[in-house]
């Protein structure tokens, strides 16, 4: 081989180093170039170009379907990354059926989140009978909530006012589910009037409930604010065929308080119809098993919650869109109009620890109440 001369070796040598130079400033572009692109990959919203389902657990045009509409609507506005929502409902078992498909069928990705109604209770009191154990699942948000009562005015003798109903022949309560926080507080209020009635349970929801309430079926039901408000109010209460009874206090274990969601309905909370009715304070078993369902299930009302297992960024920006839309004015607005009053979610991260409690009640109570749940053969 020939040796090169100076020249050429230096030559080669400048050559040689021009193309490492430039494959190194190639490298580093590239390498730029891919960081930049992680780095704005990480920067894009979780929810940027999904399609989020939120799962109601009871059926169309039922209160909890209403408000979930509402939710679900200011939470495509304000979740990051602006996906879809649709709302798809799951009815059937007093919830359980649409609760039970979140836990164990749905997909772990963020992209169903349910909006659940009628499972605290549930938890509380059958826990051990569950298919799915709520407290595995992930919560976002809690709303507490009550529930308003109304009777037919055709009930005999004839009901001319709400005080009438302790006078009432041939009452028909109608329910959902024996062991349902709806039922079992139907049942207590009943009980603690002495009122007379036939309790019939098992519709599927509250629409089918409002159904056979229209037809006059069943006598006697209850439902929270959003339907009773919107359907029940300027229907059957406004031409007449029903009364407004009262509605369930707040109750944190100590004291009583007035539910937002009440506010300017023109009725008794029930502590004070039972006073006004009975002309003494309610004591007794009765009372204090009211008192604990009310604990767990007006606390606990609505939940929104992720499966189990879904990425922590899913928690996040949906706990950021509800913290952000009810700051939104449009939101107060539209609730307003379509419910009455201005669902307020809590959205702490404490959130998992506040259900535990709330759903965590003791042996004797719980024993009590199934036994009261299971004995339905009142007349």
């Amino acid at each position: 081989m020939r040796a090169l001369s100076g020249v050429g070796a230096a030559e080669m040598t400048f050559s040689l180093r021009r193309t490492i130079i430039a494959m190194s400033a190639g490298a580093l572009l590239a390498s730029s170039f891919c960081d930049g692109s992680a780095a704005l990959a990480a920067e894009e919203p979780f929810y940027k170009g999904k399609r989020v389902t939120l799962l109601v657990n009871f059926a169309s045009s039922g209160p909890t379907d209403i408000e979930g509409r509402l939710f679900s609507r200011y939470l495509a506005k304000h979740l990051a990354g602006k996906p879809n929502v649709i709302v798809q409902n799951m009815d059937g078992a007093g919830g359980a059926v649409g609760s039970n498909f979140l836990g164990e069928i749905a997909p772990r990705d963020g992209t169903m989140v349910g909006y659940l109604s009628g499972i605290a209770w549930r938890h509380a009191s059958v826990k051990e009978k569950a298919r799915v154990d709520i407290l595995s699942y992930n919560f976002v948000a809690y709303q507490p909530g009550t529930t308003v009562y109304y009777v037919r005015a055709d009930v005999a003798p004839g009901l001319k006012k709400p005080a009438d109903i302790v006078n009432g022949q041939n009452i028909v309560i109608g329910g959902l589910s024996a062991d349902s926080s709806k039922d079992l507080l139907l049942r207590l209020t009943a009980d603690m009037l002495g009122l007379k009635y036939k309790y019939v349970t098992g519709y599927k929801s509250n629409s089918s409930a409002r159904l056979a309430f229209d037809r006059g079926e069943i006598s006697l039901f209850s439902e929270s604010p959003p339907g009773y408000r919107s359907v029940v109010e300027p229907g059957v209460i406004a031409n007449g065929t029903a009364l407004p009874l009262f509605y369930n206090p707040g109750w944190n274990g100590t004291r009583f308080a007035e539910p937002s969601q009440v506010r300017g309905l023109d009725m008794l909370s029930f502590e004070k119809f039972y006073r006004d009715v009975k002309g003494k304070e309610p004591e007794g078993q009765l009372w204090e098993a009211y008192k604990r369902v009310l604990a767990t299930s007006s606390a606990m009302q609505r939940m929104i919650v992720f499966p189990p297992n879904v990425p922590p960024e899913a928690i996040k920006a949906a706990r950021e869109a509800i913290r952000a839309f009810e700051k939104d004015p449009e939101y107060a607005s539209d609730a307003e109009k379509l419910v009455g009053f201005v669902p307020d979610y809590e959205t702490g991260d404490s959130g998992q620890d506040e259900v535990r409690r709330a759903l965590t009640i003791k042996d004797e109570e719980r024993d009590w109440l199934m036994n009261y749940a299971s004995n339905t053969g009142k007349n």
